[in-house]
Parts: structure tokens; sequence; C-alpha cells
């Protein structure tokens, strides 16, 4: 794709990199047939595509609308036209710039300022989310359906093991998990110190800055970044192994601090050696399959034989490239998986899309949990929180994250 950028953004760390993108595009059109937003709406502006074409509008000095943010803003980033597409275009990245720079020429109303306001100083903050959603939890039973849909009942977290071995891996606990899902994590601690390796936290560290980012606050993510690089570092000098996530979303954004971070003098170096020792949870456990099958074998546990529908999430198979390997997991440990088809498609969570999107994401949910339930799983598993609660509204069936039917598999009868 021949390019010839405006004034504005050529010069610009951000205008040589949309041109870089923009010029390995070859116009083929292989990411129609897997955008989620192009199946839904069959409006070339909706698939990826048609909003290169008008990224490539914008930033050659053409006219930007409404209608230029509101296709953008419909993308869900899930990135299956990455693992469709033959050239290698990386379209993440390019709707991130593209979004905002539109976002700066057109501006926004004030209600969607205010909400996207409210997003970003509500979710990545434990202390303000926390307290809320015990206070959603009290009145859970006399919520109206729809809003009870969202707000899941308390679960307790569990056992964490003392940090007793030798080898040692850190955790991020995340925004919205410790609250939310406080047993995933003490799930992936207990399988891994069945394993030899102590999980542990670092405290200061909080929100991956996936978030604010992807809502066109890329200071504030940065910042959230560099947060989190000052937090480990420390505990990596002292020879932890890894940081492993358990939120597939968190991991992907965190196994790009490098490139987010590359033009920073200071935290360039650190941020590429972060992601470079990132690990999803499962990773870990391929790494580690020969000790996890001689635990298993002991275990003669009957809710191993249960049958489920694995939901990937876009973040894992599209963003992590990690394809398969929850399946083949899960049948090691004994567990049936069933087939679902349209397994590469979203379910509509997609971090705030769900909230800021509620129409398309409420339709990308119902054909997903359609695609699950096509062969009666009996319980549903995913490897990110966001996934996690988005599936739960949407069915009857009891979701999981994966790990925990990991631990239920190695917990004696």
């Amino acid at each position: 794709m021949q390019t010839q950028l405006a004034d504005f953004i050529k010069d610009t760390p951000e205008g040589r990199e949309a041109d870089r993108i923009l010029r390995s595009c070859v116009h083929c059109g292989f990411c129609l047939a897997t955008c989620p937003t192009y199946q839904l709406l069959g409006n070339e502006l909706d698939s990826p595509r048609g909003r290169i074409y008008l990224i490539k509008q914008m930033l050659e000095g053409g006219t930007v609308t409404g209608k230029t943010l509101l296709h953008l803003d419909r993308c869900l980033t899930c990135r299956a036209c990455e693992t469709t597409c033959p050239s290698g275009v990386q379209y993440g990245k390019l709707i991130d710039i593209g979004r905002g720079i539109a976002e700066k020429k057109i501006g926004r109303s004030w209600w969607a300022q205010a909400q996207r306001k409210a997003l970003r100083a509500l979710l990545p903050t434990p202390a303000l989310f926390a307290p809320l959603l015990k206070l959603g939890q009290v009145f859970r039973p006399w919520l109206p359906a729809k809003l009870k849909e969202h707000v899941p009942a308390p679960i307790a977290a569990g056992e964490w093991p003392r940090p007793r071995h030798a080898r040692k891996m850190l955790v991020l606990d995340g925004c919205v998990q410790p609250a939310m899902a406080p047993q995933i994590n003490s799930a992936a601690a207990r399988v891994l110190d069945r394993l030899g390796i102590s999980l542990i936290t670092a405290p200061e560290a909080g929100c991956c800055g996936a978030l604010s980012y992807h809502l066109n606050a890329h200071d504030e993510a940065l910042d959230y970044m560099r947060r989190n690089i000052d937090a480990w570092m420390p505990y990596l000098d002292q020879g932890v192994e890894a940081i492993v996530m358990t939120a597939s979303g968190c991991g992907v954004t965190v196994r790009e601090y490098g490139y987010y971070l590359q033009n920073d003098p200071v935290y360039a170096e650190k941020a590429a050696h972060v992601s470079s020792i990132t690990r999803d949870v499962s990773e870990i456990l391929v790494a580690e399959k020969d000790a996890l099958q001689k635990l298993l074998a002991k275990q003669k546990s009957d809710i191993r034989n249960t049958k489920l529908a694995v939901h990937t999430p876009c973040t894992l198979q599209h963003g992590q490239k990690i394809n398969g390997v929850l399946e083949a997991i899960l049948t090691s440990a004994g567990y049936e998986v069933l087939p679902s088809p349209d397994r590469h498609l979203c379910c509509g969570a997609a971090g705030t899309y769900s909230i800021l999107q509620p129409g398309l994401s409420s339709q990308l949910l119902k054909n997903k949990v359609t695609a699950l339930e096509t062969n009666q799983p009996e319980r549903i598993v995913t490897a990110n929180i966001g996934c996690l609660l988005q599936l739960q509204s949407g069915t009857q069936k009891p979701v999981a994250h994966w790990i925990e039917l990991i631990d239920e598999a190695l917990t004696p009868a």
C-alpha cells in the first residue's frame, strides 16, 4: 500500500510506525472472513481492511468525521485478522494509533469523555473497585436480572501456599480479578506449588496498562507499565524465573512492554527484559508437563471425566499465538474436551468493549455461547477474567478459569 502521510504525522514515531504497517497491507481481504464485526454488520468499514483505509485517509490529511471514529471504535482489537493475514500486518498496533489520532482531531461528547474517564479511574484501582463490588454483592439478591448478571457472587480465594521452594515466579494480580475472582491466582499458586514452584506477588504492581492504552490514554498507560517494571525488577534481580499471567488480556500487554516503551531511554531495556520472561500459566505447565503428568496419575478424581467446552480468548490465540494448548493440558488431565465451532471468534468482552459497545457485544456473546454449548458441555472454561465474566452472563452453565480445573484434578478426592 502506497502512502503519503501528512506533515502533522509523518516525522513522528507514531507516523513512522503507522507508515510501516500501512505499507505491509496488500488489500487481499482475507481479514474480512475472520473479523467479528464484519460478520455481524457486513459493512467493509467495519472490517480491518476498511478501517485501514480510514486510517490511511486520515493520516494523509483527509477529512475525519464522527463516522470515522465510530467505525474505529467498533473494532474489538481481537486481532483475529492478524492470525489470518498472509502479509503479517500488525493491525492491532495500527488501530491504537488510528483511534488515538481520530479522537484528538474530532473529540468526543462530554458523556463519552466522562464514561471513559470513569472506567479508567475505577477499574484499575482496587481501592475503589473492590468496595463498590462488595456493595453490589450485598444487594445482589435485589438487583434487576440484567444488572445481577454482571455482579458475581462472592467467592473465597482459597489457600495460597507459603513460598517454600527455591524456584520462584511472580504473578500479576491485575485490576478486577482479585476482587471478582480471587480463586484463580490461588489455584495457580497451588498447582505450581505442587510442581516445586512458589508463586509470589509484588504488592506494588497493579494494572498492566491495557485498559488505559486502548482508551487512548497512552501516557497514563505507559506510567502503569513503568510502575510494574519498577515493582518487578528487584525480584527479577534476585533470581525470580518468570512473570506468570493468569489473565491473557494482561499477558498480551505485558509481553509487549518492550514495544510500548522502546523509545524510553530509561525503561526500554528493562521493558524488553520483562516482556522476554513473561509467560502465560499454560506455558509453565507445558514446560513442566512430565512432573504434572506424574502428579495427575496419582489422582483418581471423578470430576476429571467432566465434559468441557474451551473458550480460548482472543488475547491468547491471536495476541500471544498460543493455540490448542489449553485443550491439550485439560485432555491430558482426564477431562473430555468437546469441539466448538467458530472458536476463532471473539466473545464480545474485549476489555471495556462490552460497556462501550453493548449492542454488538451482546450479539457476539449470544453467538459465542451458542457455539460453546453446541455439544452440551457440563462446564465452560476460559483463560481471561473478562471473557469469564462475559460468558457467565450469557449462560446457565458454570464458567471457570481452566487452571481451577487442573487444581481440582490434583486435589485428592
